[in-house]
């Protein structure tokens, strides 16, 4: 992995490190979230496996150290900090919590130790890795919170901030209840149901309406979803009604929903098809498929672009990367920062997951609440090498099914916290 797809900043804190001698100090950072997106009550994990292979393969090409020694920056950086560079491999420890795993605010998402410059160079990749895909996971949790056991399909790639971002955003939305997306690439890389079958050019290509259901129904059989609404929706749907079976269903995608698809409804089931699907699409979030399914409008499944891979209402999750300990020849100090707002707990720290609530502590204590208790970060990498298979993408997918907690299932300890020095 590139060297490079990090801030200025980490290189000159390294090239400082490196001249002041600190080296070899090994340095503890946590990624965690101050607050909560908005509207979430919780986090979905993401990102992992994506974190580790980072981890895994980060390195400095020599074309790239070149350039680096030409900025204006490092002009009086010692020439053996680019030696270093040539050599670099992360070599330290991850602790992790597992893709799907319900979070809250101020918990760690994972839990870095290697030597200083180490740590702190993987800080920009990782918070935006793990930050976005973890924050695509959470608003697909909360979007089928919102569907009340509906479906979701992820249609965003084409809104998504670039083809990488909307891969990534497909994988997530995955992970957080999706059923599956438009996404083709995600579909190859990572195995998810692909849905889609055709945009309203497809049926202004041909000369009549029927024509193009037709050509379409013979191509896709009981895999064809009719987008009916190019002309009239109604129409479009006694037309798309009147070729019969096979048919998965139709698709709305303007216009008035909630009537649109009680017509639709109706339309279908006097024709005999009863189990043909309504699908709605059109700018979809949570604000508005609330209002579908409180007016009674029989859709079956919703797909939602825009909203889902950019979350939309809360696009950035504000993950931050602190420093929490540092060991210098086996002595090790706790600094944590006190400014206003902004103050972290000194540590390295575990999360102890209970029936119903957590409990944050130190990284190797035993909690003193009482009853069963599972450790959240476990380890996954040592010496720069992952030390557990990560699960799968279905598995991380069916463990935030299962781990989704209640509202109010989690107290802010913070201001106690604080006060306690390791």
């Amino acid at each position: 992995m590139n060297g490079l797809l990090t801030d200025l900043y980490q290189l000159t804190m390294a090239a400082g490190y490196f001249e002041a001698g600190k080296s070899d100090e090994i340095a503890t950072f946590e990624m965690f979230v101050r607050r909560l997106p908005q509207g979430r009550h919780y986090l979905v994990a993401a990102g992992l496996p994506q974190a580790v292979e980072y981890l895994e393969t980060l390195q400095f090409r020599a074309d790239e150290v070149a350039w680096l020694r030409s900025l204006p920056q490092f002009s009086r950086v010692p020439r053996e900090f680019w030696s270093y560079l040539l050599k670099f491999r992360f070599t330290g420890s991850l602790a992790a919590a597992a893709e799907g795993t319900a979070m809250h605010a101020k918990e760690p998402l994972l839990v870095v130790r290697a030597p200083l410059i180490e740590a702190q160079l993987v800080e920009t990749y990782l918070l935006s890795m793990i930050g976005f895909q973890t924050l695509i996971a959470t608003k697909a949790a909360h979007l089928l919170e919102v569907a009340d056991g509906r479906p979701i399909v992820e249609f965003g790639s084409r809104r998504a901030h670039g083809p990488q971002a909307g891969l990534y955003a497909a994988r997530a939305a995955y992970i957080g209840g999706c059923v599956g997306t438009s996404n083709v690439m995600a579909g190859y890389q990572y195995g998810i149901p692909l849905f889609g079958t055709s945009a309203h050019s497809w049926v202004l290509a041909f000369d009549s309406e029927r024509e193009a259901f037709r050509k379409l129904q013979d191509l896709l059989g009981d895999r064809c979803a009719y987008l009916v609404d190019t002309y009239d929706s109604l129409e479009g749907t006694r037309k798309a009604a009147s070729l019969g079976k096979p048919i998965w269903g139709v698709r709305l995608d303007s216009g008035n929903i909630v009537s649109l698809a009680k017509g639709a409804r109706k339309i279908l089931d006097e024709a005999g098809l009863r189990h043909a699907k309504i699908m709605a699409t059109n700018e979809l979030d949570e604000v508005r498929i609330r209002e579908i399914l409180a007016a009674g409008a029989p859709v079956d499944v919703f797909g939602v672009g825009t909203a889902l891979a950019t979350s939309s209402d809360s696009p950035a999750l504000g993950a931050v990367y602190k420093l929490v300990e540092i060991e210098v020849d086996g002595v090790s100090r706790y600094p944590s920062k006190k400014s206003e707002e902004k103050a972290t707990l000194a540590g390295a720290k575990q999360v102890f997951r209970y029936s119903g609530f957590d409990v944050l502590g130190r990284m190797n204590e035993e909690p003193t609440a009482d009853g069963d208790y599972v450790r959240v970060l476990k380890p996954v990498m040592a010496n720069g090498r992952r030390i557990a298979p990560l699960p799968s993408i279905e598995e991380a997918r069916a463990h935030a099914q299962l781990d989704r907690p209640r509202p109010g299932a989690w107290v802010d300890l913070s201001a106690e916290l604080l006060k306690i020095q390791p």
